[in-house]
């Protein structure tokens, strides 16, 4: 443990060894992208999937023992006990930092099938990065406004299919969705400035959940709700503090959900009385997250922990 060292010091030591943990994964995984790019033949296609999961996996165990190394962190966890390899779950998060993401892995990793997310199709673009999400299968969505699609109503549904065909692999083997409803990370402002009627969340945007859902066609039917608590105070969470050793304890409290059986099929956008039930669905959920932030920060003495 270097935890003894001053944070300043933990922080660059941190990134180098993040950076070369990276460097070291990328070079295999781009060599298996650019093969499973030209060899198309199907058992190549799964034999090379599976290569680069590994390798990701690879990578994801050096971060987190980048972490383990460089800090020394309290983990007040709950709810890990009844997961399974086995299974498919869409993982559901408030979302504060980039920290989340990391404190998501250190807490599912090991626990649940290897994580995707769901990626808007234009981040396929991203240098370096697009390549390796592709090779790694995650599905990128094709999403059309309700004005475009009031233009052009024959790709009405187009969306949904193109993504339920890229969703198509996982139907062989368990996968984790990760999904963060409120769509970006909460500030103070954000939250004055949406009026909304949560006192740690920003309003959720359930209409992204409910083409995930849909988008997998009944497979996934189970959701862990995942609340992620930072209790020392605003800004507690933040990467450069997290990474820094600054950070003595995280919080975070996992409850495994049954997705009801009526929403796993229907159509949000055109379908009011569905979209409807859908949301008040997804309020009752983001109540509850609510009010279970509000108790663990009591439990620390705290007021207000979010910035």
């Amino acid at each position: 443990m270097l935890s003894f060292l001053p944070s300043c010091f933990l922080g660059i030591i941190a990134i180098v060894l993040m950076t070369l943990v990276t460097c070291v994964c990328m070079i295999p995984l781009y060599i298996l992208s650019l093969s499973k790019f030209l060899i198309r033949l199907p058992a190549w296609q799964r034999v090379c999937g599976r290569m680069v999961t590994g390798i990701a996996k690879i990578w994801i165990w050096g971060i987190l023992s980048t972490l383990k190394l460089t800090q020394k962190i309290s983990w007040d966890v709950e709810g890990t006990g009844n997961l399974s390899f086995g299974e498919w779950y869409f993982v559901n998060s408030n979302h504060q930092h980039w920290t989340d993401i990391l404190v998501i892995l250190k807490v599912l990793v090991g626990r649940i099938p290897f994580p995707k997310f769901f990626l808007k199709k234009e981040l396929f673009w991203v240098p370096m990065l697009g390549t390796a999400w592709w090779a790694l299968d995650y599905p990128f969505m094709k999403r059309y406004s309700k004005d475009f699609i009031e233009k052009h109503p024959e790709l009405r549904g187009a969306d949904l299919e193109t993504t339920r065909k890229a969703c198509a692999r996982y139907k062989q083997s368990p996968v984790s969705i990760i999904n963060f409803i409120e769509g970006t990370r909460f500030t103070k402002e954000k939250h004055d400035r949406q009026k909304s009627p949560y006192r740690h969340l920003l309003r959720p945007k359930a209409g992204g959940l409910a083409f995930a859902i849909n988008a997998m066609a009944g497979r996934i039917t189970d959701m862990l709700d995942v609340t992620i608590v930072y209790p020392e105070g605003p800004g507690s969470g933040k990467f450069w503090d997290f990474i820094s050793g600054r950070v003595s304890r995280i919080v975070v409290r996992v409850r495994k959900l049954k997705i009801p059986e009526e929403f796993l099929s229907g159509d949000y956008e055109c379908d009011p009385d569905f979209r409807k039930r859908f949301q008040e669905w997804v309020s009752g959920l983001w109540h509850k997250k609510d009010e279970q932030i509000e108790r663990l920060t009591r439990k620390y003495n705290l007021a207000e922990y979010r910035q």
